[in-house]
């Protein structure tokens, strides 16, 4: 969610790395995001529960990327 949130708000990603238990928004504002970029027009919570699980994965291997990281990730500007 602090990924999307971001996302949502146009903020740079490029330096943000997730941190546990950093509560931001509301349960009603993450629903509401998730939801919205899950890409179901009415998705269950299944839906919901494989969207959130993919995506955490996706995220924890491109913050442990070296291609994602801020010493690399300034040779590689624009792209």
């Amino acid at each position: 969610y602090q990924y999307l949130r971001r996302y949502k708000r146009k903020e740079n990603l490029d330096h943000f790395t997730f941190v546990p238990g950093r509560i931001e928004g509301t349960e009603k504002e993450c629903l509401a995001c998730l939801m919205e970029f899950c890409g179901r027009s009415n998705p269950s919570w299944t839906e919901l529960s494989n969207f959130t699980h993919f995506l955490n994965f996706q995220l924890i291997k491109c913050e442990k990327s070296v291609f994602c990281s801020p010493v690399l990730g300034d040779q590689f500007r624009g792209f």
